[in-house]
C-alpha cells in the first residue's frame, strides 16, 4: 500500500484518492488561520512540532489527511508551495508547475480529505481557485526527460550560479548534464503546520511509485527515465549567524549550528555523496527566537543505492 514501508513484492496501490494517510488527528494548528505563503518548511525553524504553548489561542482540532495524484485544480496550492524554491529568482514558476502536475503516475498531494471529498461531489470538483485545502506536495522529475524545458534550463543556471566551489561545481555540472537522463530532482514542500509523523508516508508514497513506474509506465523509454542513480536536492536550513557566547539552559536550538526545519534534510545531508550550502537573498522573516539563524540553501546528491537506509533512518527518528 502506499502509505507502508514495507511493500516489497506487493501490487501497485490502487488510486490515491481512496488511500487515508494516518495518523492525522489532533494536529495543533491555530484557529481559523492557515500559515502565509512564505512560510513553508523552510522558515519554520522546525518541522510543525514547535512549542505550541506560546501562543494562548491554540487549541487541538480534528484534521484527516489523505495522499492524492496531483490534478490540474491543485495548481495554485502547488504554486503557493513552491514559490520561493529558487528564492527570489524570476524563472518559469508557472512551467514548473505544469510538470509536477503532469506527471501523476509518480508525485503525491496532501490534503485534508474532507476537502477533497466534498470536491468531488460539487460538480466535477473544480476547487482550483482554493489554495487553502493543499498541505504538502512530494515529487521527483528526471532532468534529463525534462532538459528541454525552460523551468529546468532556469533551475539548472541557478544551482550553477549559486555554486562557490569550483571542485564541487564541475559535480554538479556533471549531474546537469552528462548524467541527467539519471538524475531524479526530489522535492518535497510543506506547510510548517504540517504532522510530521506523515513526513515518512510521504517518502515511502514516493519512492514506492518510483519502483513501480520502472515496471509500469507504458513505454520502455518512461520506464527507464525513473531508473534514477542519484537523486538531487534543493532545501533550506538555518545557520547560526556567530556562535552562542554562553551555553543557552532554556533553548535547546540555541547551540545548534544548523538547524533543519524539514527534519529529514539532516539525513539526507549526512548520505549525501557531496553537498554546498549558499546564501538566500530574499528577505527573511524568522520568528523571534531564531533572529541568531540566517536562512541558507542547500544542495545535496545522494545516491538512489543508499535510500533504503535513508527510510530507516527516517521512520526511526520520526518514532523517537
Amino acid at each position: 500500500l502506499v502509505c507502508c514501508p514495507d511493500t516489497a513484492g506487493m501490487p501497485p496501490p490502487p488510486p490515491k484518492r481512496a488511500k487515508q494517510a494516518e495518523p492525522s488527528s489532533d494536529m495543533e494548528e491555530e484557529e481559523e488561520e492557515r500559515p502565509s505563503s512564505d512560510a513553508d518548511e523552510e522558515l519554520s525553524g522546525s518541522d510543525g512540532d514547535g512549542d505550541s504553548d506560546s501562543s494562548p489561542e491554540m487549541e487541538t482540532v480534528q484534521a484527516d489527511f489523505a495522499f492524492f495524484d496531483p490534478k490540474p485544480a491543485d495548481f495554485h496550492g502547488v504554486r503557493l508551495l513552491l514559490k520561493t524554491y529558487l528564492d527570489s529568482k524570476p524563472w518559469d514558476l508557472t512551467g514548473f508547475v505544469d510538470l509536477v502536475l503532469e506527471q501523476t503516475t509518480v508525485g503525491t498531494v496532501v490534503k485534508m480529505a474532507e476537502d477533497e471529498d466534498e470536491d468531488g461531489e460539487a460538480n466535477g470538483g473544480d476547487k482550483s481557485d482554493d489554495d487553502g485545502d493543499l498541505f504538502g506536495l512530494i515529487t521527483v522529475l528526471n532532468l534529463g526527460r525534462y532538459g528541454e524545458n525552460r523551468c529546468i534550463k532556469d533551475l539548472k543556471e541557478y544551482l550553477l550560479a549559486v555554486c562557490g566551489d569550483k571542485d564541487t561545481k564541475e559535480k554538479l555540472k556533471s549531474l546537469l548534464e552528462d548524467k541527467a537522463s539519471t538524475v531524479g530532482l526530489l522535492v518535497c514542500r510543506r506547510f510548517v503546520n504540517f504532522p510530521y509523523e506523515m513526513v515518512p508516508k510521504m517518502y515511502d508514497s514516493l519512492f514506492d511509485e518510483v519502483s513501480w513506474a520502472t515496471e509500469d509506465e507504458p513505454t520502455q523509454e518512461l520506464q527507464d527515465s525513473f531508473r534514477f542513480k542519484q537523486y538531487l536536492l534543493l532545501v533550506r536550513i538555518l545557520e547560526r549567524k556567530t556562535p552562542p557566547k554562553q551555553k543557552a539552559k532554556n533553548n535547546k536550538d540555541e547551540d545548534e549550528p544548523v538547524i533543519y526545519p524539514k527534519l529529514e534534510d539532516e539525513i539526507f545531508r549526512e548520505l549525501s555523496s557531496w553537498s554546498f550550502t549558499f546564501p538566500i537573498r530574499a528577505e527573511q522573516s524568522a520568528q523571534q527566537e531564531l533572529k541568531n539563524y540566517k536562512e541558507m540553501g542547500l544542495v545535496m546528491c545522494v545516491k538512489a543505492d543508499v535510500i533504503p537506509k535513508f527510510r530507516k533512518k527516517l521512520e526511526a527518528l520520526v518514532s523517537e
